[in-house]
């Protein structure tokens, strides 16, 4: 069916391709996925549960997370493998290519390798911290 398109599309500078499929999410799946991140104020789109992440990239993710202490009550995960829709429709809403995606407070922090970058960093840390989603300290 999208033979016939092919020699028009390959034309296109690339940037107008992805522009054209951001049409392609409904309604309904963009307010899922805004509702869905603001279900908690730590919310990761994986692959898998963080009981048992689906990829790798999933398990690091869930790791870093684990690392820095985020509390499980402040905490999130949907599995995009449950829905091509939400697997699809959640890199159009953060204009972003790959999953996992981390959101804090409602703000798209990055995917694995950013995170990875931050946690070495310090900067996961002071935003989960500033956030105020961490598993408190016992006094």
């Amino acid at each position: 069916m999208f033979a016939r398109f092919a020699p028009r599309l390959s034309t296109l500078p690339r940037v107008s391709l992805l522009r054209q499929t951001q049409l392609f999410m409904s309604t309904e799946t963009r307010a899922a996925i805004k509702e869905a991140i603001g279900s908690a104020p730590v919310v990761l789109f994986m692959k898998g549960t963080p009981e048992f992440p689906q990829c790798g990239f999933s398990r690091a993710t869930i790791a870093l997370l684990g690392q820095q202490g985020v509390d499980p009550i402040k905490f999130a995960a949907y599995n995009v493998l449950e829905d091509a829709e939400l697997r699809e429709g959640i890199k159009e809403y953060s204009e972003w290519p790959t999953i996992p995606q981390l959101y804090v407070n409602k703000e798209f922090v990055g995917g694995c390798d950013i995170l990875t970058t931050m946690a070495q960093s310090g900067d996961l840390c002071n935003l989960l911290e500033q956030a105020n989603v961490l598993v408190p300290e016992e006094e």
